[in-house]
């Protein structure tokens, strides 16, 4: 018999979302009653009632805000008679924890490290003991996120499967992307993909991309991504005179791989960034930093760098460019190393197991 499944998630615009869309479907056709949980940007974004499930609007924004005691009345009225409540990030599984009531088993997913720093760190860390203390079952997206909720008193910590994304086929040609973008022909194409937003250390590859201007031919570098960082990255682009294109949002990612030479990755955190697997599934060399789950993710398939170092990503994508058969060798052993990463099956069948897992100690 199907489980009565409540899934919790805050304001997001990228893989959170995604994931929990992706659950819902799963669980769904495994024939749970599934209702989503969160603020109603994200029902239009991901469409979660199209994938079968309920949708109860609650608003829960990134932030902490006064307004959150509303957004725990609503849920806790709208999870009364949920079997298990899986929330994903700490802010869902925040309001999660304070809405639940009986003893309802609660998971939690961490898909992301709170980056805040000086005081906001600090407001933020009682948050996080209190999101890691209350769940049941704290699912991490990357082993530094596990090692941050044993840290802080989580009781039960186990490693998420999150699974790869499924890239569309490639709708142009190569050669027709480059022209559209503006690169010249034998002109190398380094491309970035992600939300503008300092998470991504977009700062770094732009000042290294000064350096390559000396280069012959000199590298077209593009950035795809729309968000709050826009300006700022814009501003800097042209104070520094830098050879790097805003793209803006783009809905062509697998044209974008097919067209490019290099991907680059200046993160300073991922989780499990679907970009970077994008890129290895499709067979583009990657440069990326060394950061989160970025290592158990990319193993020997790429060229890592510690974050913010300029030099080291100016030398290891120069490194790369002069080197074809190194180019060749680590879009191949990406592609291998991507057949091996869990699909959207695993993911359901790992959080259905711990789901009946919850329940059977329930009626104990």
């Amino acid at each position: 018999m199907g489980a009565r499944i409540a899934l919790v998630l805050a304001t997001t615009t990228g893989g959170t979302g995604r994931h929990v869309a992706m659950l819902a479907e799963g669980l769904v056709a495994r024939g749970h009653e599934v209702s989503v949980h969160g603020p109603a940007a994200t029902e239009e974004q991901f469409g979660f009632t199209a994938r079968g499930a309920r949708f109860v609007p609650v608003e829960i924004p990134a932030s902490p805000q006064p307004g959150d005691v509303l957004a725990v009345r609503a849920l806790r009225r709208a999870i009364r008679d949920a079997d298990v409540i899986h929330a994903h990030s700490l802010r869902a599984g925040l309001v999660a924890a304070l809405a639940r009531t009986g003893g309802t088993p609660l998971v939690v997913t961490w898909h992301n490290l709170v980056l805040a720093t000086g005081l906001r760190g600090k407001l933020y860390l009682p948050l996080e003991r209190r999101v890691a203390r209350a769940a049941d079952v704290t699912l991490a997206v990357s082993s530094d996120l596990a090692d941050r909720a044993r840290e802080l008193g989580a009781r039960d910590v186990r490693l998420a499967k999150v699974p790869a994304p499924v890239l569309r086929p490639v709708a142009r040609d190569r050669a027709v992307v480059r022209e559209e973008l503006g690169a010249e022909p034998g002109q190398p194409l380094v491309l970035a993909v992600g939300r503008l937003h300092p998470q991504k250390g977009f700062e770094t590859l732009v000042s290294a991309a000064v350096r390559w201007r000396d280069r012959e031919p000199e590298p077209f570098v593009a950035i795809a991504g729309s968000g709050p960082s826009y300006m700022s990255l814009a501003q800097r682009i042209s104070v520094e005179h830098a050879p790097v294109h805003l793209l803006g949002y783009r809905d062509d990612v697998p044209d974008l791989l097919g067209a490019a030479d290099l991907v680059v990755a200046t993160s300073v955190w991922e989780g499990q960034p679907l970009f970077i697997q994008e890129a290895m599934a499709a067979g583009v060399p990657l440069v990326s930093t060394s950061v989160g789950g970025v290592p158990d993710v990319v193993g020997s398939a790429a060229r890592l760098v510690a974050p913010h170092d300029v030099d080291a990503v100016y030398e290891a994508v120069v490194g790369l460019l002069d080197d074809p058969a190194a180019r060749e060798r680590l879009g191949r052993l990406g592609k291998e190393r991507s057949a091996g990463w869990p699909t959207e099956q695993d993911s359901v069948e790992q959080a259905e197991a711990v789901y009946a897992q919850l329940r059977d100690r329930g009626e104990r």
